[in-house]
């Protein structure tokens, strides 16, 4: 029997969207360095995306509780950051964008908290392009693998998580998507895709999706 027909897909943001593996990380080592924590790599802060949101992030290298006001001044690096180094969307997302939005629904789903999503979606120039985005904290605690964020933007797309594909680049998209019973797409581009075997279809080029999913 034939998968039912997509109607909907959703994109995790860092890494799938847009390449943000500079500028993330100098905010983070920039803020935790401020706050009296140690002087980290770029390795080190990537290597914590799974852990969730930026201030699971910053607890875990400053091992200690954070106050808003902390998180915000985070917030204020990233921006500072995104408008020194520049953000960008990687090649080809923008055409991958308008030709999958004359077939399906498109939302984002990240384990990115909402100012993250509010700086870097808003300096790629992407923010527009979806009709749903939901961040992380939409969903705490029940971050990635988890699939409630990824069912919350199919219920707000109104779209059944079972014709929906995930876009992503780490093996927690994965997971994700299949958690939520939705078709894992890898994301080969991304900066974290390492092993595409915990997804169902592979796309290595974001002008891929349309052909890959079956939208052309």
């Amino acid at each position: 029997m034939d998968a039912p027909p997509l109607e909907a897909v959703v994109f995790d943001m860092d890494g799938t969207l847009i390449d943000s593996s500079r500028v993330v990380p100098a905010a983070f080592i920039a803020t935790i360095e401020e706050l009296g924590g140690s002087t980290l790599d770029r390795d080190e802060v990537i290597a914590s995306y799974v852990l969730g949101p930026p201030a699971t992030i910053m607890e875990h290298f400053l091992g200690r509780s954070v106050e808003p006001s902390e998180i915000d001044g985070y917030h204020a690096r990233l921006r500072a950051e995104a408008e020194r180094r520049g953000v960008q969307p990687y090649p080809g997302i923008p055409e991958a964008l308008e030709a999958l939005a004359r077939s399906v629904a498109l939302g984002v789903f990240t384990n990115a908290d909402l100012g993250n999503v509010d700086v870097l979606l808003g300096a790629a120039g992407l923010r527009d392009r979806f009709a749903v985005v939901v961040d992380a904290d939409e969903v705490a605690p029940n971050f990635k693998p988890a699939a409630d964020g990824l069912l919350l933007a199919c219920e707000r797309l109104e779209v059944p998580a079972a014709r929906t594909a995930y876009v992503g680049d780490s093996p927690q998209d994965g997971e994700t998507a299949h958690h939520a019973a939705a078709l894992a797409v890898a994301a080969r581009w991304g900066h974290l895709m390492q092993d595409v075997g915990g997804f169902d279809v592979v796309a290595d080029r974001p002008t891929d999706l349309p052909a890959v999913l079956g939208l052309t």
